[in-house]
């Protein structure tokens, strides 16, 4: 079942993507939300005529994206948490490193960050999806709190 996205929809894709689902989850869950719209010919010609119109604004937002990539790429991002050796009592997620980010006054949404459950100390990477064509890597270090 093809549909136009309306929103942004985690793990799926961006606003105004056309993407391929089944049958069901677009049926019962994507549609009903208002999370997408069905892909007919006449929507899609639709989408291409809008898509026109936005390419030049487009341009605007990837050169934001891309400043504030080489922005988060001067960012050193130490977080401190609680540990016993190297191992964390508890885990670092990507509420932690987001909360690290505005702390170095760059305000990054969680949901674009992509780092997964880290429950040990040291130097990680975390994935950052600003914009659909701009992806950063952003290291990170886990240090032991001092007591």
């Amino acid at each position: 079942m093809e549909l136009i996205l309306k929103q942004d929809v985690q793990n799926l894709g961006f606003k105004d993507d056309v993407v391929s689902v089944k049958p069901g989850y677009g049926r019962n869950y994507l549609i009903p939300q208002g999370f997408a719209v069905l892909a007919t010919s006449s929507a899609k010609k639709v989408l291409a005529e809008n898509l026109k119109q936005r390419a030049h604004k487009e341009a605007k937002v990837v050169a934001d994206a891309k400043a504030l990539a080489e922005a988060l790429k001067a960012v050193e991002i130490k977080i401190s948490a609680k540990a016993g050796g190297e191992k964390l009592f508890g885990s670092v997620t990507n509420i932690d490193i987001a909360a690290a980010l505005a702390a170095a006054g760059q305000q990054i949404d969680r949901k674009f960050i992509t780092s997964g459950v880290v429950k040990r100390t040291g130097k990680y990477a975390a994935t950052v999806r600003l914009h659909r064509d701009v992806i950063v890597e952003l290291p990170y270090e886990i240090i032991a709190e001092k007591a």
